[in-house]
């Protein structure tokens, strides 16, 4: 039976209390009670949530302002220096990972074209688990959280190309025009974001500082439509968000602004991880179990290894390699948008896509539990680790 968005916010949020009442009690990560309880009341479970889809677009905006609070808390200045550093470990690593991917999927005899967009979807980890389980003071005020944001930036602009390609595959001769407006419209985004917030944004909430609804309104609003043109222009959301943060970080106003927009962010990442696990098709693991492990397998075990190895090649501490490779030793949720776009322009079969769903979902599970039983988190469930 079809049921309504209050409906399913009830069980999301009430079934969420529940899972996130019991994984404290026996030390388990929350989000791992979001996914399961996705899967509980999702198409694959009771259908108690019948459209995981629309909740899917609705929790897409926590990505969104996850991104633009992460622009309000990095100075530009940080932000180019931390490129440099990070643009060849980002390089290297996506090229290695897409290898690793493409030759998998030749050896689960998938057909070429499925095995590249495999690679593809191995080339990236998760923004939203690699910041989420970050400490607010690292991410906010140490080397290595200005790292992992440097490397995951880079990355999303790879998955950008890689989504622009695929998007341009059923009409081929589109594509080196579509590229071409992307590479343009990424600086030209920059710089309409920089004059619009030097001669109008600030101008506006120094006038009006003492309205503090206003300000919250002027974030929201602000962000949310650097976002949509963003996607206007050819590029993702989040970049848009991204840069509609970076541009406001160096006005007193940004902590205020990341202090209000907390809970709101918040609230949408807990549809995330929900629809994450409503949209898994439990029937299908028959078929692609194994696959789905082996792959898990490669990813859980080389990704650090690779990410510690050129992160030491950058003269970086081996304690702080260790750290960002576990970090980010799973797939994306990008691996999710790339499968979709592949398979609604038929060029992977479903089989093909629900072991990059599978391999994501486990991997996202899998790296949860070895970063907050090893390394500092918020939601570690032990108190020597537990940082917010």
């Amino acid at each position: 039976m079809e049921q309504g968005l209050f409906f399913s916010f009830f069980v999301i949020f009430s079934g969420a209390a529940v899972l996130a009442t019991f994984s404290l009690y026996t030390h388990q990560p929350i989000i791992i009670a979001y996914v399961a309880l996705g899967l509980i009341a999702g198409p694959s479970g009771f259908q108690l949530v019948s459209d995981p889809q629309l909740l899917n677009e609705i929790s897409h905006i926590g990505i969104v302002f996850l991104l633009f609070l992460l622009g309000l808390d990095m100075q530009p200045s940080s932000l180019i220096h931390v490129l440099k550093k990070a643009s060849l470990v980002a390089l290297i690593s996506s090229a290695f990972f897409f290898a690793l991917g493409y030759f998998a999927g030749i050896a689960f005899h998938f057909t070429t074209q499925e095995s590249l967009i495999m690679g593809a979807a191995m080339m990236f980890s998760s923004t939203i688990i690699g910041i989420k389980l970050l400490p607010t003071t690292v991410l906010h005020h140490k080397h290595m959280g200005e790292l992992m944001i440097g490397l995951l930036l880079l990355q999303d602009i790879l998955a950008i190309i890689v989504l622009l390609v695929i998007g341009s595959a059923a009409d081929p001769a589109g594509e080196h025009t579509h590229l071409a407006l992307t590479a343009l419209a990424l600086p030209c985004l920059i710089l309409a974001s920089y004059i619009t917030v030097k001669w109008v944004i600030l101008p506006l909430l120094e006038k009006f500082d003492l309205f503090h609804e206003y300000i919250f309104l002027m974030a929201i609003g602000w962000c949310l439509g650097m976002a949509e043109l963003a996607e206007f222009v050819g590029l993702s959301k989040e970049i848009g968000a991204f840069i509609a943060g970076i541009t406001l970080a160096t006005h007193p106003v940004a902590q205020f602004m990341t202090d209000k927009l907390k809970p709101i962010r918040d609230f949408f990442l807990v549809l995330f991880f929900f629809t994450l696990g409503a949209n898994f098709k439990i029937h299908v693991l028959a078929d692609i179990w194994l696959y789905a492990l082996i792959l898990s397998a490669i990813v859980i075990a080389i990704k650090p290894v690779t990410f510690k190895v050129l992160l030491s090649q950058q003269l970086e501490h081996s304690s702080l390699a260790w750290d960002v490779g576990f970090r980010l030793g799973q797939i994306s949720e990008f691996s999710l948008l790339i499968v979709y776009l592949a398979l609604s322009s038929n060029l992977i079969g479903e089989q093909a896509a629900h072991v990059i769903q599978a391999t994501a979902v486990l991997t996202f599970v899998i790296s949860t539990y070895i970063v907050i039983f090893n390394y500092p988190t918020p939601i570690a469930p032990s108190s020597k680790l537990r940082r917010d």
